[in-house]
Formats: structure tokens, C-alpha cells, sequence
């Protein structure tokens, strides 16, 4: 009897807060076709918005806060990791670098996992911050997929995205779709 095909966990972080962030959109598009689509991939995303700002200060006893914590086991627990990456500055954002530095704090929760990174933002579509990202994953021991990239012109016509940040793009979706066939591959190899 063949034994079944084994299901990778992916823990999904947007690195923007806005509601109806298109970011958040590109991760919620995932999610729906890792369920149609992507066979052997459960994503789950996670709110970072209510992590405080990093004080090792707020370390009580070896502790860490509640919310922390739970942040943390999450991704102990995840196979590999996708981030939406909006850009700032020609960088990161400060929500996601805070939530990245809880979770390298030992034990490093990145360690030896898989990543993909995807934007939706201006001209380069959040490029940019791909490489800070990735530049970041090198010291966490954090496994980037290379190839396929994903960055997206939100503001570029046609409209990417409804009014909600869903992203409504059939050609995005496609490439959206390589990404997690790539991640959820490269998963894989990284366990045998």
C-alpha cells in the first residue's frame, strides 16, 4: 500500500497591517488555491499586529509574552514560511522585521525551513524588499526559494485587486500558484 502524500504546514505573514492590504490579499489568494489547487499544502496566515515592539526587557524568567509565545510555537510547528513583503523605504517593514526578531530569539524558529517571499506594491512591486528579506534569511538559516519571483505592479492596469484587497488577477493567480508549487517542492526536498 502506497502511503499518502504528505501535507506541509506553511505559516503565511503579511508584513503589512492595512485591512484591506493587497499583500494580505496575495496571502489570501494563496490560502484558497492551496485548497483548490495545490495539492499537500494547509496555510496558515498569521496576525502579527499584536506583537509588541521587541524589548527583551518584556522577558520575564525566560518567558516570553503570551502573545510572543503563541507567535512562536506556530512556527516551530510550520514546515516552511510565506511572507508578503510590502515595501517601506526600499526595505521591509518595521511590523514584520519585529515579528522576525522575536522568532530568531533561541530557539530560532526560521532555522533550516523553507521560504517564498511575494509583493504587491508600486512600480517594482516591492522588489526591494525581497532582498532585505532574503539577506535576513541568511543569518536565520532560512531557505528562500530562487525561482519563480513574484512581484506585482498593484497600480498598473488592469485593477490587480477589488476594493477589499482581494486580489481579482487571473494572470497573478497563475503566477501565484508557481510560487507554492515551488515552495511546497522545495519543502519537501529540504525534509528527505
Amino acid at each position: 500500500m502506497a502511503s499518502a502524500n504528505p501535507v506541509i504546514k506553511v505559516v503565511a505573514i503579511s508584513g503589512s497591517l492595512r485591512k484591506a492590504s493587497f499583500n494580505s490579499g496575495l496571502i489570501r489568494s494563496a490560502i484558497e488555491l492551496s485548497k483548490e489547487s495545490v495539492n499537500g499544502m494547509q496555510i496558515e496566515q498569521i496576525d502579527i499586529s499584536q506583537l509588541p515592539l521587541l524589548s527583551t526587557d518584556l522577558i520575564v524568567n525566560g518567558t516570553y509574552p503570551p502573545v510572543v509565545e503563541a507567535f512562536r510555537q506556530k512556527l516551530l510547528k510550520a514546515d516552511s514560511f510565506l511572507f508578503a513583503s510590502p515595501e517601506f523605504n526600499y526595505s521591509l517593514t518595521a511590523p514584520l522585521k519585529n515579528a522576525i526578531d522575536w522568532a530568531s530569539l533561541a530557539p530560532n524558529c526560521w532555522g533550516d525551513k523553507a521560504a517564498a517571499v511575494v509583493s504587491a506594491a508600486g512600480s517594482f512591486g516591492g522588489g526591494r524588499s525581497h532582498y532585505h528579506l532574503r539577506q535576513i534569511g541568511v543569518y536565520l538559516d532560512l531557505h528562500f526559494i530562487n525561482k519563480p519571483e513574484f512581484f506585482l505592479n498593484a497600480f498598473q492596469p488592469p485593477a490587480k485587486f477589488d476594493d477589499d484587497g482581494n486580489l481579482v488577477d487571473a494572470e497573478a493567480k497563475q503566477r501565484l500558484k508557481e510560487i507554492l508549487v515551488a515552495l511546497r517542492d522545495f519543502t519537501l526536498r529540504l525534509q528527505k
